[in-house]
């Protein structure tokens, strides 16, 4: 499938891609084009102001957490229907996983998508020196085709002519030159950006503000010419409808065999089987959202939709009751942390979802939903569903995890290998319960998480893609409890 592509990069963090991305993004929706948002690694947080750009829902694409086959998969079943795919990088460019080289780097994932890149540059302390700068990514790795520089925080004319005058020897095309501009900062906090959900109207005028800033800036027409130079991308788009037929984890080469390739600009025809459960057996589960749970792969909800799930929506902040109906639960990631006093008050809710638990209904909590199910979280109870308390602390838990199921649960079956990513900056104590949920095999050995009856909670926040069984297995619980 052809898909006019950019992949923006940088040299290091900090140095402007989310809003050279978002800006993109917003630039060219802006000119009536369907743009499809995408980016490198874990992160939540960025795919919701890509969203906002947009109108369509923003995808990660982690050769980590889904491996390096499923990256095309997942990037053609995003961008199915679009005129234009723009992936916002992660770190700099080549940084990957420690100790794995190129793995789930900016660098690996533009690779895998044949896409060219562009480096974004913050110019803001130098000039000629520039030229070394871009020249040595250039050459780096020839696998990677950087096709073009965007200038940041240029202080003035003179300062974008000696940047521009320093890159004529080193043949990459200036696209764009932004000028420093305090307006354009977004809030952050002790985990990243503050997430759209919790600022809504500030972050579609902070959108609006990119979009323009970009649109003035940059080349426009000259970046989507270099995007629609970036040829077909082999293979065919994951479908979740697909992965889910079989119970066995469907690889591309496979999904290649069945012809799984769909323009269709929805993801509705690929959550859709012909065996479909009719309305009276299709287990409704709640998932949570609002600003306290903001984490959440839209894969997910793709995929428990294909295994024959009705999935609803609640706000643990404002609903005070669980949907009617509900046959499950999945809570995800987010900041509990800067809501517990609210999630807290909600009394009736808490109560809801520890009877839900004590009935042993399937409950599956990454992160976030582990902190709202202890018993209490920086000294504001809450659920009581695990004997655990939570805590902020100063130390921030960060990286992949490579872990194996303990035991059976209601996602897994013992042995099952997945992999995972921590980012949070609590504690729960215990880290364990009398059953695990995971064991974590890297980078140290060691055990975590609890099940219980129907409940799955850990740190640890998967991408279902990588084990479509999961939400098989995890539907099926719900339509049996």
């Amino acid at each position: 499938m052809s898909v006019p592509r950019l992949v923006i990069a940088a040299p290091s963090s900090g140095s402007g891609k989310t809003t050279v991305a978002t800006g993109l993004m917003a630039a060219f929706a802006a000119r009536g084009l369907a743009v499809s948002p995408h980016k490198v690694g874990p992160d939540y947080i960025d795919p919701g102001y890509h969203a906002l750009a947009t109108g369509r829902v923003g995808r990660n694409l982690d050769a980590y957490l889904c491996g390096a086959e499923l990256v095309a998969p997942l990037f053609l079943h995003g961008a199915r229907g679009c005129d234009l795919a723009v992936v916002e990088g992660v770190m700099g460019l080549f940084d990957g996983v420690a100790g794995q080289g190129e793995l789930a780097s900016t660098a690996h994932v533009a690779k895998l998508l044949r896409a060219p890149v562009v480096l974004v540059v913050d110019a803001s302390s130098q000039s000629r020196s520039v030229a070394a700068l871009v020249h040595g990514f250039a050459s780096w790795d020839t696998g990677v085709r950087i096709g073009g520089v965007i200038l940041n925080k240029v202080g003035s004319d003179r300062h974008e002519e000696l940047l521009r005058e320093a890159l004529e020897s080193v043949g990459v095309p200036v696209l764009g030159v932004l000028r420093r501009s305090v307006g354009l900062e977004t809030p952050s906090r002790h985990l990243g950006l503050v997430p759209v959900a919790e600022r809504r109207a500030a972050a579609v005028e902070a959108v609006a503000a990119m979009g323009a800033v970009v649109s003035e800036g940059c080349d426009l027409d000259a970046l989507l010419a270099l995007a629609r130079g970036a040829g077909a991308v082999s293979g065919a788009a994951w479908c979740a409808a697909e992965v889910t037929d079989s119970p066995t984890h469907d690889h591309p080469s496979r999904l290649a065999e069945k012809g799984t390739s769909s323009p269709d600009p929805s993801a509705e025809k690929c959550t859709t089987r012909s065996d479909r459960p009719t309305a009276k057996t299709r287990p409704r589960i709640a998932v949570a959202g609002g600003p306290a749970f903001t984490f959440s792969y839209a894969e997910h909800t793709e995929l428990l939709t294909a295994a024959g799930a009705e999935v609803v929506a609640f706000d643990p902040l404002r609903d005070e009751e669980l949907p009617d109906g509900c046959a499950g639960l999945v809570i995800g990631g987010g900041f509990p942390e800067v809501y517990a006093g609210e999630l807290s008050a909600n009394e009736r809710l808490r109560k809801s979802v520890a009877e839900f638990a004590e009935r042993g209904a399937p409950i599956a909590a990454e992160c976030a939903g582990l902190l709202y199910l202890c018993r209490e979280l920086d000294g504001a109870p809450m659920c009581g569903v695990l004997d655990a308390s939570a805590r902020m602390s100063e130390r921030l838990t960060l990286g992949y995890r490579d872990a194996v199921a303990v035991g059976d649960s209601v996602l897994a079956v013992a042995g099952t290998r997945m992999r995972g990513h921590e980012f949070h900056r609590t504690v729960v104590e215990p880290g364990a319960g009398a059953a695990p949920a995971w064991g974590v095999l890297s980078p140290a050995r060691r055990v975590e998480g609890f099940v219980q009856r129907g409940v799955h909670a850990s740190y640890l926040h998967t991408h279902w893609a990588a084990e479509p069984s999961v939400a098989r297995r995890f539907t099926e619980r719900c339509r049996t409890s």
